[in-house]
């Protein structure tokens, strides 16, 4: 069985999946959880993004993470993990179904423009890829740009977003299924 995991019901499409919450906090404790009650062959984290206006990315582009940074985190003395790699081969397998995706790292921040080292931010990634690593389960992020970050909130394009996922995911998941 593969996991989808969204921070809310939309982003799951229809799909039967796990909703996590909404932020770090949320994501990891509801991941957690759901994996201690249940061992996944592989986590697919998807959901909107948003993205810095210079990183030469469109609102609508999907993006699938080469690495997940814990941007809230990120400082000069190692405290704790502050970045994942993706599973390889669910990575493959993100790139064959999603082949005009770019694959950059992607930020988690728990704040809206709290990324600086990301050209991708969002608010779960680092919470549920951490969360699968620690229960050993192999983990991939893929996100929708809804949104330039500097933009204000009123312009973000959620709902279109959310429809790119409708058609991103069930390709995703049938080349996972192979």
């Amino acid at each position: 069985m593969i996991l989808l995991v969204a921070a809310t019901e939309a982003e799951l499409c229809g799909h039967p999946g796990l909703v996590c919450g909404v932020g770090p906090v949320e994501a990891a404790l509801t991941t957690a959880a759901a994996l201690a009650g249940e061992r996944p062959r592989a986590v697919v984290h998807v959901g909107v993004a948003g993205a810095r206006r210079e990183s030469g990315l469109e609102v609508l582009d999907v993006v699938v993470g080469s690495k997940s940074v814990y941007e809230d985190l990120v400082t000069a003395r190692k405290l704790a993990p502050t970045s994942l790699l993706p599973d390889p081969g669910l990575l493959g397998a993100a790139r064959a179904a999603l082949p005009s995706a770019h694959v950059l790292p992607i930020g988690t921040t728990g704040k809206v423009g709290g990324a600086s080292g990301c050209k991708v931010e969002a608010m779960e990634g680092f919470a549920v890829l951490r969360a699968a690593a620690l229960a050993g389960v192999p983990a991939v992020e893929i996100r929708s740009i809804s949104n330039f970050v500097e933009d204000a909130r009123a312009t973000w394009r959620l709902a279109e977003a959310i429809g790119v996922l409708e058609d991103a995911i069930p390709r995703l998941l049938a080349e996972l299924s192979q």
